[in-house]
């Protein structure tokens, strides 16, 4: 299978070319709309800065992008996963799903896919995309399997982003190739006792003449078996609460005193690794340091922020191939009374309302992707993203059981699957309150006089 990296750098490359040379005027920009793309894709340029300039705002031959029209590289990037997906995850997802284990050969072609550093540049080994790109690989993933998904999610939202947003020039060469190329990345930010409350942390770090110690534990941390590099946060001065939490890098998890621990048995996402990680006078360079000392509880939120956009991304692919999968059944298989029942006009309409939520919902996340690329303010899209993506995988995927009869039920095929691994995405990386919570805030600062 030709490497989605091949397929897609020269892509990559001709769309970073053309947007570094911007057209001198709208009516240029107009001539170029055959080759369809979304505005976005262009340079962030936000409308006050554009307001304070001389700026040639003709509108003439400008069409309205929809917000499903992809980038020549986002297409490409569907077709080619998709094509992976299928060819080589869904023959193994059952089996994965049963075992409770990843299938090292996954994680491999995901690496040799180009999936594992979608948005790293090219000159750290990575495939130097748009972040909407990985968005669009990670929910074509999560059509066939979210434990795989959810996988390449972390990995590329939360952890390759946290290298390149707060990693110095000299960190980025030593750790970026590795992680677009062969070494899997673990988020480990959860605590026993702090999930929403993620800042109440008890993991401590302290200095030494040779860096930082770190002691403590952490808990229900995605990647972790899978990871052999590791984003961790612990407070490095209590004493100033929150604005004490600071981020290190575990390399390697033969690190003395840090162990990965128990491995959670879960309803969902089985084949993906949620462990306990616990640290035992971990001793770690200065060079270990991410970013500066304090600004962990700052970066986090950020993270966040980006990688609910790639949740919600999960939760809109595993809805789609939820539906997908009760539909053709419907459409195809099952008779009742002489007839496919998908000709029932009860079961047209609930097939027909599905799907209008899962495009509703699609909306939301491709939205937010598009607001977070022109570097616009997007967490409350993020927040609504997820909320409702996850609301929407739930319904659906609980209701395509009920469509397909006894086989939604049995583990036979993936029906079931589906609705189990839906479950998560109210939790992860901040819960459906949590959600509604950030949307209220923001709200309420909007609308307060």
């Amino acid at each position: 299978m030709a490497s989605l990296t091949r397929t897609l750098r020269p892509l990559a490359r001709a769309a970073a070319t053309s947007s570094s040379r911007l057209p001198q005027s709208r009516a240029a920009l107009g001539r170029t709309r055959e080759a369809t793309r979304c505005i976005y894709t262009t340079p962030p340029r936000h409308y006050a800065q554009m307001m304070s300039e001389e700026v040639d705002l003709d509108m003439d031959g400008i069409q309205p992008t929809p917000i499903f029209a992809f980038t020549e590289i986002e297409q490409a990037m569907r077709d080619s996963v998709e094509k992976f997906a299928n060819e080589a995850i869904l023959p193994k997802a059952r089996e994965m799903d049963e075992s409770e284990m990843m299938d090292a050969s996954i994680v491999e072609q995901c690496f040799e896919q180009g999936l594992m550093g979608i948005e790293v540049p090219e000159k750290y080994g990575g495939a130097g995309m748009n972040f909407t790109a990985a968005i669009v690989g990670i929910e074509e993933l999560a059509r066939v399997d979210p434990s795989v998904s959810v996988m390449v999610d972390v990995h590329n939202t939360l952890c390759n982003t946290a290298i390149l947003k707060y990693g110095t020039e000299e960190s980025k060469k030593k750790w970026l190739p590795k992680l677009a190329t062969n070494t899997v990345a673990s988020f480990c930010l959860s605590e026993p006792g702090s999930g929403s409350d993620a800042f109440a942390l008890k993991t401590r770090a302290e200095k030494t003449a040779d860096g930082y110690r770190i002691n403590g534990s952490k808990m229900w941390i995605t990647n972790a078996l899978e990871a052999n590099f590791y984003i961790v946060f612990a407070n490095l001065n209590p004493d100033k609460g929150y604005k004490g939490i600071t981020a290190f890098v575990i390399d390697g998890k033969d690190t003395p005193g840090f162990k990965v621990s128990k491995k959670e048995k879960k309803l969902g996402i089985k084949a993906s690794s949620t462990c306990v990680l616990t640290f035992d006078d971990v001793d770690i360079p200065h060079d270990a340091l991410l970013g500066e000392e304090g600004q962990g509880y700052k970066y986090a939120i950020g993270l966040l922020n980006e990688g609910r956009i790639g949740i919600a991304a999960q939760m809109t692919g595993l809805a789609l191939g939820a539906w997908e999968n009760a539909a053709r059944y419907c459409w195809n298989d099952r008779k009742q009374f002489g007839t496919l029942i998908g000709e029932f006009q009860g079961m047209q309409h609930q097939l027909a309302q599905a799907y209008t939520e899962i495009v509703a919902a699609r909306a939301l996340v491709y939205n937010a992707a598009r607001k977070k690329e022109a570097g616009e303010d997007f967490v409350r899209d993020a927040a609504m993203a997820k909320l409702f993506s996850s609301q929407v995988a739930g319904k659906v995927s609980g209701q395509a059981i009920e469509w397909m009869g006894g086989m939604g039920f049995v583990r036979e095929g993936l029906a079931e699957k589906y609705w189990r691994d839906s479950k998560i995405g109210a939790i992860y990386e901040g819960t459906s309150n949590i959600q509604l919570q950030t949307i209220a805030r923001l709200l309420q600062k909007e609308y307060t006089s």
